[in-house]
């Protein structure tokens, strides 16, 4: 009886990952943001991906940070079959950042928060072999943000005055890449 479990359970294995692929960003990663990820079959002509995308940079354009990580978890449905031609994904995420806004950008001043997201991603997948593909996307939707705000030349104390946390909710794009995937 232990040796039926053990085959089933082995079996169960290989067929999960036989259907599974790791990813990683080629385009985010020539900006030094790393973005990988893991994308499994859940049904005949749908996925679920998680990715995890993060930046390291102390300072951008002077010292202007820009830190962050997200985790994107997504239902994905495939048009034509799994892991190749069109797709759509709706997903919601989570961020954590010390970054300064695009709206900020000539000012001296930061956001140092977190936030979720909710929304959708379109993309192709490109079979390049029966172990590798090009996954093309992007993807945005409504981010909602937690803050602080803060100077970033030397001056004490937050530049906004809200008592517990600033909150901000704006449409954005902020996804996208070529993932290079491969079949576990």
């Amino acid at each position: 009886m232990k040796k039926i479990s053990a085959l089933i359970v082995l079996l169960f294995c290989v067929q999960m990952q036989s259907q599974t692929f790791v990813k990683f960003n080629g385009a985010t990663a020539l900006l030094l943001i790393p973005n990988i990820g893991i994308e499994t079959s859940i049904g005949e002509k749908t996925t679920f991906s998680a990715d995890v995308m993060a930046s390291f940079w102390e300072s951008f354009n002077g010292n202007n940070p820009m830190k962050f990580v997200t985790v994107t978890p997504e239902i994905r449905y495939h048009f034509k079959e799994k892991y190749n031609g069109f797709y759509a994904g709706a997903h919601i995420g989570a961020d954590k950042y010390e970054i300064q806004k695009w709206n900020y950008w000539d000012t001296n001043k930061y956001e140092d928060g977190f936030g979720y997201r909710i929304g959708a991603t379109v993309g192709y997948n490109l079979k390049l072999s029966d172990k590798f593909l090009l996954d093309f996307f992007v993807g945005g939707g409504w981010h909602q943000g937690f803050y602080h705000g803060y100077h970033n030349d030397g001056t004490p104390g937050r530049y906004e005055k809200a008592i517990h946390w600033n909150k901000s909710g704006e449409w954005l794009p902020y996804r996208g890449g070529v993932m290079i995937s491969y079949k576990l």
